[in-house]
């Protein structure tokens, strides 16, 4: 089994897997949306926690920026009907701290609005995974209340509607500083892509 990568990324789709370069082997692993960006070093080489699920007809690799997102992805493959392509789903819709929260509310509409998700599937969702997720710490998502200025909004709003989570963006914003008062929304969009990955 293969428990871990370290290469460079060949080919990246946006909704498709990415082929990683190891040691002149290309591995194609599904990743989470931005995962990439996520597992990247200053020196562009990315190191992914990678979960081996074999099935009768297939082999396919589930790599993750961290051990807490591949411990996540295999609590959720746990849980009856939901496959590793759902679980995938969930964790590029929520980070693993979203999900623990909406997971410790019972947020069953939150958890509905993933692809995949009914309300069926939320509520089991919730049934199993009560105190199985690390609890729900803090992350880059702007705070309730917090002013958040016109030019940042519809940045944030564009690396949302492009399939980022909120966290990334927030970072990615973040990372721009001043710039983001100053710059235009195109050159904004641009420096924000990179930084994420």
């Amino acid at each position: 089994m293969i428990g871990w990568l370290r290469g460079r990324v060949l080919t990246e789709e946006p909704s498709g897997p990415l082929v990683l370069d190891v040691g002149g082997v290309g591995y194609e692993v599904n990743v989470p949306v931005g995962a990439a960006g996520r597992a990247r070093g200053s020196d562009g080489v990315i190191e992914l926690f990678v979960h081996t699920h074999v099935r009768e007809d297939a082999l396919d690799l589930f790599g993750f920026p961290s051990e807490t997102e591949r411990h996540t992805f295999r609590l959720l493959i746990g849980i009856p009907n939901v496959g590793p392509k759902t679980a995938l789903g969930v964790l590029s819709a929520l980070s693993v701290s979203e999900l623990s929260r909406a997971i410790a509310a019972s947020d069953f509409g939150r958890l509905s609005k993933v692809s995949g998700i009914g309300k069926k599937t939320a509520e089991r969702l919730v049934l199993e995974l009560k105190d199985k997720l690390p609890s729900a710490g803090t992350d880059a998502s702007p705070q309730p209340g917090a002013p958040v200025s016109d030019a940042k909004q519809r940045l944030l709003s564009a690396l949302t509607n492009m399939g980022y989570r909120a966290a990334e963006a927030e970072r990615a914003v973040s990372g721009l500083g001043s710039k983001v008062e100053a710059a235009p929304i195109g050159e904004l969009l641009k420096e924000a892509l990179a930084l994420l990955g």
